[in-house]
């Protein structure tokens, strides 16, 4: 059988914490994909198609991976693209509180035809998140070593444009 994995979330911006798990993640398979959610809701810093040129740039090296975008359910993206695996992050215990709701939803939405695992990230990176490294970031603060360097290079530029077209 061929073992599809996904690996879904915001990756706005993708961290080393995440390639962490992506570089894990892909040896578990025949296929992982990458899925961006797109959550019209949220008012994110980066456009669907900057966080998926980041995340091609800083997973060049891996040759089983797909990069792809969605909006709506999980499990609907999931029954789609007849994904086997769903991997989840984990960097502390109250990750594991949430992760573990939407994991019982989402078994049910699946009909259990489709495992999630949980990964825990590398205590390096346990304290890191997108949210806290684009504050920092946006802040002036020094994030080399949490992001892949094409990330950091990619957000120095965009900052650079918005800062031309605000003069």
């Amino acid at each position: 059988m061929i073992q599809r994995i996904l690996y879904a979330g915001s990756f706005d911006p993708i961290t080393n914490g995440h390639l962490d798990l992506i570089n894990r993640a892909a040896k578990l398979g025949d296929k992982l994909i990458v899925g961006v959610i797109q959550n019209r809701s949220k008012k994110p810093f980066f456009t669907v198609e900057e966080r998926i040129d980041m995340i091609a740039a800083s997973t060049e090296h891996i040759k089983n991976i797909e990069i792809d975008h969605f909006e709506g359910l999980l499990a609907d993206y999931v029954k789609q693209k007849n994904i086997n695996v769903v991997v989840r992050g984990l960097r502390a215990a109250m990750d594991f509180e949430y992760e573990i709701h939407m994991a019982q939803m989402n078994a049910r939405l699946y009909n259990n035809h489709v495992e999630t695992i949980f990964l825990m990230t590398s205590p390096d990176y346990s304290f890191v998140s997108s949210s806290i490294v684009r504050e920092v970031f946006l802040l002036n603060g020094d994030i080399s070593g949490l992001v892949p360097d094409k990330v950091l290079e990619y957000m120095k530029n965009k900052c650079k444009r918005k800062r031309e077209e605000i003069v």
